[in-house]
């Protein structure tokens, strides 16, 4: 059996033809809607215009834009062609940009208007020019809207196609994971069903139609990220293929008054958020005097767990909605949920049968053992990393004729099988030979009432090999802020740092606790919402005077 992500689709759209698929509303594109049908006739044209540009089966196309349904069109295009669309970060230099094409072999790019140029300049760094660039609004959607929107005829489909994401990682250039169809569709796009939800998992393709017909039981979701972001990608592609409504704020950076607009316009049901970084404005942004978001009934965050903190403003202000915090990776799919914080800043989940945590020698490691190994995945996993054959080795080993995902994550795992997640082991500080965890040390400092985001870094100590320094952005009305006058990025002041050692000294052992607290007026984050370390390393380092 294949389950070819665009048959998927398609099966959907003829079972539903007039269920709302996307909605949209905010930024220069205004609000609109699509039902399954017009979705599918868009993106029947789209694929017809890909073709004339010489796109086909396995071929890769750059999609280089912000959220707006035309992103959504261009990839189920794709899908259709049995082509791969490859993500690229509207934020990303010419160089990166030709970083990205190059390594994909990218032929063709779909972009913004305002965004031609740098890929032009991208495309005249690479080793081959790009042969077309098809820019988003007028030009796409004049050329496609010419086309016959009447299903295709595609030879090449099937489960072995592949779906390449190209992860924004926290360290290295971006790598370009290589998922089958039918993998990503059971790993990460909702295939595998809710069961304890009364909706099962897809398991003939035959029966995709009344699949979606009967729907996910979290029907309307809004993704509160780009969907060059694998998270947003995964939850759109969830939600359209399983007979629901993706909700979309098309604004170019983040508006919160138009998310909570969209949000009770379309009964949202879930939104999903990353991190602090965005639950925190969007919770700021709430209306006054609400009475509620009747239909709303989760708020997931993706790509950065939720402080401890947030996760209790968050109740207190929405009330019954469920605080879900999904943890996995590029690489893996899901691993799970995180189970509630308990105070020690660690992140702690309930993996299924195909999460587990393995030794250095493969071995599934025993609860209660408290060793040390890496979060492991099997199952419906990637098959590579593109054009990297030795990363993709190390990432994905064959242990006993087991193939395993194996990003580089550290747990344990405690004696009820709880797995508890220790931190990305490239990123590990080591301080006269302890091993501290920068996710530890940052959940325990984001819990500080005054402090807004926080990243923890390791810097060259003559003494200790490395030194903990945090880099640290407060709340706007905290009294601890230094006066306008000073100049950031800045040591934090003695006050402050007195209270923040004092708080950190409840929860972290003595050599957990920065030995710096630089304060900034917003910790950078990379576009996906995932810790920029580089850029906290660089400011840290910047405020070094002895």
């Amino acid at each position: 059996m294949d389950f070819q992500l665009a048959d998927i689709f398609e099966a959907g759209a003829r079972a539903i033809p007039d269920r709302l698929a996307l909605a949209w509303g905010g930024g220069p594109t205004g609000d609109g809607e699509l039902t399954y049908d017009a979705l599918d006739r868009a993106a029947n044209q789209v694929a017809r215009l890909l073709t004339d540009h010489g796109v086909s089966a396995e071929d890769r196309v750059g999609v280089h834009g912000y959220n707006h349904a035309s992103f959504i069109v261009v990839t189920l295009a794709c899908f259709k062609l049995a082509a791969v669309p490859i993500n690229a970060s509207y934020r990303y230099t010419a160089t990166e940009l030709a970083y990205v094409f190059a390594d994909a072999g990218v032929q063709v790019v779909v972009t913004e208007p305002e965004l031609g140029d740098v890929v032009a300049d991208a495309s005249a760094l690479m080793p081959h020019d790009l042969e077309s660039i098809i820019t988003f609004g007028d030009e796409l959607d004049a050329a496609a809207t010419a086309l016959d929107d009447a299903p295709l005829t595609v030879t090449g489909r099937s489960g072995d196609n592949r779906y390449i994401l190209y992860t924004g990682g926290t360290t290295g250039m971006p790598k370009g994971v290589v998922w089958r169809h039918e993998d990503i569709f059971f790993g990460a796009l909702g295939g595998d069903g809710v069961p304890r939800q009364g909706f099962p998992a897809l398991t003939d393709p035959a029966d995709a139609g009344a699949w979606a017909s009967a729907g996910n039981p979290v029907r309307v979701r809004m993704p509160l990220c780009p969907l060059i972001h694998g998270g947003a990608q995964w939850v759109a592609l969830t939600t359209i293929l399983s007979g629901g409504t993706l909700v979309l704020a098309t604004d170019r950076s983040f508006d919160a008054a138009t998310a909570w607009r969209l949000a009770d316009r379309f009964d949202v049901e879930l939104i999903m958020v990353i991190g602090d970084a965005v639950a925190r404005p969007l919770l700021d942004a709430l209306p006054a005097g609400h009475t509620a978001f009747p239909a709303l009934r989760f708020i997931s965050s993706s790509g950065a767990p939720l402080s401890a903190r947030m996760r209790v403003e968050l109740t207190e202000a929405l009330g019954d909605v469920r605080i879900l915090d999904r943890y996995g990776a590029s690489e893996t799919g899901g691993h799970g949920r995180l189970l509630e914080p308990d105070g020690s800043g660690r992140l702690r989940l309930r993996g299924d049968a195909t999460t587990a945590v393995l030794d250095d020698e493969g071995h599934v490691i025993s609860p209660g053992s408290r060793t040390v190994g890496r979060l492991a995945r099997r199952g419906h996993i990637p098959l590579e990393y593109w054009n990297d054959p030795a990363k993709t080795a190390t990432t994905f080993p064959i242990y006993d004729g087991q193939r395993w995902a194996v990003p580089g994550d550290l747990a344990t795992v405690e004696s009820d099988g709880t797995i508890v997640v220790l931190g990305r082991g490239s990123i590990v500080i080591n301080s006269g030979g302890e091993k501290i965890f920068p996710e530890e040390v940052e959940n325990v400092i984001k819990a500080f009432a005054p402090v807004q985001d926080c990243l923890v870094v390791g810097l060259p100590d003559d003494r200790f090999g490395q030194r903990v320094v945090a880099v640290i952005s407060l709340r706007g009305k905290s009294a601890t802020r230094p006066a306008a006058s000073a100049a950031l990025p800045s040591l934090a002041p003695d006050d402050l740092v007195a209270e923040l050692i004092a708080h950190c000294r409840q929860q972290l052992a003595g050599y957990k606790i920065p030995k710096r607290f630089v304060i900034v007026d917003a910790v950078e984050r990379k576009i996906t919402g995932k810790a920029d370390y580089d850029w906290a390393r660089r400011v840290a380092t910047g405020t070094l005077v002895e």
